[in-house]
């Protein structure tokens, strides 16, 4: 991006692919959040026609939403064209109001609409508004706490010592 703010959005999510002889070349366009102007993201370089599943090569072409969100999700993808996303304020934990009225211990099913990641441990202490050391004492769970995911789980709180 021109002006080096590293915040972008898709807007309405479009790919370009440029054919170069027998090579195709696939960006993701993208709109800056600081100058509202358009920049490219290199998805595939130079790649032979070959090289492409049909499925995937039609996704470009169309502008598949779903292949837009899982480039815009690819690790590579984002140190290749030096960007990182900003997940502030992407994610919540949605809980009754009046859970803590409940039998202990209780269960919780933690569902993504979106593969966000996230910190288990940071969603259920802001969702729940408990510390994270106290996460970390109350809260039984499968999978690391301090592990970032983007995978539905589940947990259980235990009543205060």
């Amino acid at each position: 991006m021109g002006c080096r703010s590293e915040s972008a959005t898709t807007g309405e999510g479009r790919f370009r692919v440029n054919a170069n002889g027998k090579l195709l070349e696939v960006w993701l366009l993208v709109r800056c959040v600081s100058c509202d102007r358009t920049s490219k993201l290199t998805v595939r370089e130079r790649a032979p026609v070959r090289s492409f599943d049909p499925a995937e090569l039609h996704g470009y072409r169309v502008n598949d939403p779903e292949l837009v969100a899982s480039r815009l999700l690819d690790p590579l993808l984002a140190r290749r064209n030096r960007f990182a996303l900003d997940w502030t304020g992407a994610w919540w934990l949605d809980t009754p109001s009046a859970w803590f009225e409940e039998a202990w211990p209780v269960p919780v099913e933690v569902v993504f609409e979106d593969p966000v990641p996230v910190r288990p441990e940071r969603l259920i202490a802001q969702g729940l508004g408990l510390s994270r050391n106290e996460v970390l004492r109350r809260i039984k769970c499968d999978i690391p706490l301090r592990r970032p995911t983007s995978t539905g789980f589940t947990f259980t709180v235990m009543a205060r010592d």
